[in-house]
């Protein structure tokens, strides 16, 4: 079961009502590239994210979401000063906040910053194909031929006929792994 690899950088996910605060009433994402999962893009601006030790800029990713939530590995977590909790995107209940600053101005989030778990995106057709199910949870080999080959466990299976087959690690996940680009996995049940 082969399945493209993709690394998550860091990243900004906004509520209408925070993008009206950080860029002002009524302004729309600009979409600067598509990304592997239809409909979603990367964005021209971009966010400071502010917290108890330290702030970095982030690009939003679009469209808008019904929450606010910052996705950023644990070494970024550590950089800004917060305790960061291992979660699925989208999943932000009991999360810790922080500050977003736009150009027009800023937003105190009370929960919402995590650290993606690992998972893997599959639509109806293909989790089917390969015998998987939504919340099952496998591990992906990658790496092979690198000096620095690596199974990572604890990878949930996402299933939704919005997706488009792929696996989504963090940077430290990805530098762990000695990967570059977009590389192949093996799916292990």
């Amino acid at each position: 079961m082969k399945i493209m690899v993709e690394t998550s950088a860091h990243h900004v996910h906004v509520t209408r009502e925070t993008l009206d605060v950080l860029y002002g009433k009524g302004h729309q994402l600009t979409n600067k590239k598509d990304l592997s999962q239809p409909g979603q893009f990367a964005c021209t601006e971009k966010v400071t994210v502010v917290g108890p030790r330290g702030e970095m800029t982030m690009s939003i990713l679009g469209p808008e979401r019904p929450d606010d939530q910052v996705e950023v590995s644990l070494t970024d977590a550590r950089k800004l000063g917060i305790a960061a909790p291992i979660k699925e995107s989208g999943d932000v209940a009991g999360t810790p906040g922080c500050i977003l600053r736009g150009p027009e101005g800023e937003v105190e989030i009370a929960q919402g910053v995590i650290a993606a778990q690992r998972h893997v995106h599959l639509d109806p057709k293909t989790a089917e194909e390969f015998g998987l199910k939504d919340k099952e949870i496998v591990s992906v080999k990658v790496g092979e031929g690198t000096g620095r080959a690596t199974v990572f466990g604890d990878v949930v299976i996402r299933v939704s006929p919005k997706y488009a087959p792929a696996m989504h690690i963090d940077t430290d996940e990805s530098n762990a792994a000695g990967l570059g680009g977009t590389v192949d996995g093996e799916i292990i049940k």
